[in-house]
């Protein structure tokens, strides 16, 4: 891949191919050069990647680089689509503010941050060689893209020719909330985990930076409209399908109700010059600009800028119940009213961003916040709880943000299960998948409620060696992915598949989901029917309706205190009776609910955020027919259906599948709830027989959706 006119050494010009030529108009400004000869004589320099970590403050890595005071520091950024694929627009935009804010601080200490568009690898190989590094400091990582991209510089590096003796080391560091010794020997259960009383270390001061005297042309940012044009230009063939995602589920729902005449309880007409699309509110804004405001327009809700202006903004969420006279404080206090959706909601809609893009570090946040609670209590913590409710809804966040984090990172150093565990990042949280297989149609599991990928445990592998390849998701709120504090619906979890298949597997797949699981993903086939081959139910949640002409759609409002209660009943009596329950669902084979299976459940139970995806039972709306779903989808779907299960009435539904579904196959099994963990070899077979009976009818990757 091209490197846009990025220039190392005053005479080396690495030029882009012909289909970047012409950008070169807005991205020639867009220039690293450096000199070799000026770093001779001194220490080998240090270089520090900048990825996630757009600060200064809490810096581990240049604390480090920063050590040896004759050592020159070379701080780089790099514009690599693989790292940006799944930004927004808002995010590309939320970036540059951030880097722009991070370029400035640095330009302050005398220093100044490079930037560079392409491959990371190229670049950070380039540079090492021109400034003759001796040293690479980079962010550990979590996500697999990412992860991804920091193997390519570790062999790039390694495997690259130096005008002097070794290649650089690369140091990864973290700056972890916990003070822990060991991932390995690290609970992955959150209440013990809590038992162990780690310590938590005191966030860095920025460090002293030796003086840039490198000759460096260190270069300027792209604007908004160049970056995007940039990063539509990197696209593969099968990226076209990116703009698939730009629609909400919500959005297509009611514009097919609306083509097809299909009364609901909500407005489906929209009002002259007005876009189906769901519309933005004013977002709290007050009606004029505010000076020094702490959003990039008076609709964002994000919090943009750097380190010091997103401290500042804290510092206003934090102080909300005490009032203040000064606008900027008043414009953020007006969009937290705006963002509570749910109690302690908006923390994350504020700040989220920021913490992702690594303004301002999850321990910066947690030092701050419990600092001010105890300047609130004269040096003291209640152990009954917070006393404000945005004290406790930061510190609820970041503690479930960092759990997630460490989960993720204790994957990569403790391989358990058959398979190998994966996370991707989607609007900001961590999403658990598996994948496996190299050749053969794609696949793409869902679980149902309150399990996760591993319920798949007996029909993953068997599938990848009946030459598949083969996708499982952990749904967001459950097993091992994040468990944010939003309003989980079956439509949220629809665009969670949607973007799965787009970013992640990136060509249609066969939907396969059990329980709800297989609800949601018959409305992935219904409002996207180019991003599936075919569907199939495994005791799908969701209900025929004869003849509908009126579906209801769920309506967003808060949720109730009463709500709440009743999901912390729910959950203590669940993780008392999981074992029990669980065999109900297993009627013919009870000794597959072994061990692992329910420790995993009773595990995922404890993590923060828990008790809310519980209670989105209580607001579940599952009024959309699976009928309507089947017409919209249009493609072939097999139902397999367990007649033993004891929440559906199996035998009611499948007659009216054969009475109103004349297009679907079924097979019915003598089993429970979850068919393919409870009979693994039959679903399998019949898997494996439908796979190979539908592979010679895939849809093209790049096919528009209908329903678009």
């Amino acid at each position: 891949m091209a490197l846009l006119a990025l220039r190392l050494g005053h005479h080396h010009l690495l030029h882009a191919p012909p289909a970047h030529r012409r950008l070169r108009s807005c991205s020639q400004r867009l220039v690293v050069s450096c000199s070799a000869a000026q770093v001779s004589g001194g220490a080998a320099a240090a270089v520090v990647w900048f990825k996630h970590d757009l600060r200064v403050d809490d810096h581990p890595g240049l604390v480090a680089a920063c050590a040896e005071r004759r050592r020159p520091v070379v701080p780089l950024y790099v514009f690599d689509r693989r790292i940006l694929a799944g930004y927004s627009d808002t995010m590309l935009e939320l970036l540059l503010f951030a880097l722009k804010d991070l370029k400035s601080t640095l330009k302050l200490q005398q220093s100044d941050l490079l930037i560079a568009l392409g491959n990371a690898e190229d670049v950070v190989l380039k540079l090492a060689n021109e400034v003759q590094a001796g040293i690479i400091y980079t962010e550990e990582e979590v996500e697999h893209s990412v992860r991804s991209v920091l193997a390519n510089v570790e062999s790039s590096v390694s495997n690259g020719l130096f005008t002097w003796v070794n290649p650089p080391e690369i140091e990864v560091w973290s700056a972890p909330l916990y003070g822990y010794k060991s991932l390995r020997e690290l609970p992955a259960s959150r209440d013990q985990f809590l038992k162990e009383k780690l310590p938590m270390p005191t966030p860095l001061s920025f460090p002293t930076f030796p003086a840039l005297n490198v000759g460096l042309d260190t270069g300027s940012l792209p604007t908004l409209e160049e970056l995007k044009i940039f990063l539509k230009e990197s696209r593969m063939p099968q990226d076209d399908w990116v703009p698939t995602k730009s629609t909400s589920a919500r959005s297509i729902l009611k514009a097919t109700l609306r083509q097809r005449k299909i009364k609901s309880n909500v407005e489906l007409s929209v009002s002259d010059g007005e876009n189906i699309e769901d519309i933005t509110t004013n977002a709290g804004a007050s009606g004029r600009r505010i000076k020094d405001s702490f959003f990039a327009s008076e609709n964002s809700l994000e919090v943009r800028g750097g380190t010091d202006i997103t401290l500042d903004a804290l510092d206003a969420y934090l102080k909300y119940l005490e009032g203040t006279g000064k606008a900027s404080w008043q414009e953020l206090h007006d969009k937290v009213r705006f963002a509570e959706t749910r109690d302690g909601a908006s923390f994350y809609t504020l700040f989220g961003p920021a913490i992702q893009l690594g303004v301002i570090s999850r321990r910066r946040v947690y030092h701050e916040t419990i600092q001010y609670e105890r300047d609130r209590n004269a040096g003291f913590l209640s152990p009954f709880g917070y006393s404000t409710p945005t004290v406790t809804s930061a510190v609820d966040a970041i503690c479930s943000l960092e759990w997630s984090w460490l989960l993720a990172l204790k994957s990569k150093v403790c391989i358990e299960g058959k398979y190998p565990l994966k996370f991707w990042r989607w609007k900001g949280y961590l999403i658990q998948y598996t994948s496996v297989g190299r050749e053969g149609p794609a696949v793409l599991l869902v679980h149902g409620f309150g399990a996760s990928l591993q319920h798949f445990r007996d029909n993953i592998s068997s599938m990848a060696d009946g030459g598949h390849r083969v996708w499982a998701i952990t749904l967001l709120g459950f097993g091992r992915s994040e468990k944010p504090n939003v309003d989980y619906s079956e439509l949220l979890w629809s665009e969670l598949l949607r973007d799965f298949i787009v970013d992640v597997v990136r060509e249609p797949v066969h939907l396969v989901g059990n329980s709800i699981g297989g609800y949601i993903c018959a409305i992935a086939a219904g409002l996207w029917p180019s991003l599936a081959n075919s569907l199939v139910l495994l005791n799908s949640a969701g209900s025929v309706v004869p003849s509908y002409s009126f579906i209801p759609l769920s309506k967003e409002g808060r949720t109730s205190w009463l709500s709440g209660l009743q999901a912390r009943l729910l959950l203590l009596f669940l993780r008392s009776r999981a074992g029990g329950i669980l065999k109900k669902y297993y009627p013919t084979r009870t000794e597959r609910v072994d061990k692992p299976l329910v420790d995993e459940i009773i595990r995922a139970s404890y993590d923060p955020g828990a008790t809310t995806v519980i209670e989105s039972i209580f607001n579940f709306n599952l009024s959309i027919p699976l009928n309507f779903l089947f017409d919209s989808f249009g493609g072939n779907i097999l139902v397999i259906q367990g007649m033993k299960d004891p929440l559906i009435k199996s035998k009611s539904f499948v007659s009216m599948l054969r009475e109103h579904c004349s297009k679907v196959q079924i097979r019915e099994l003598n089993a429970g709830h979850a068919p393919h963990d409870e009979v693994p070899d039959e679903v399998n077979s019949l898997l494996s027989e439908w796979m190979e009976v539908n592979k010679t009818e895939l849809k093209p990757a790049l096919e528009k959706s209908k329903a678009i």
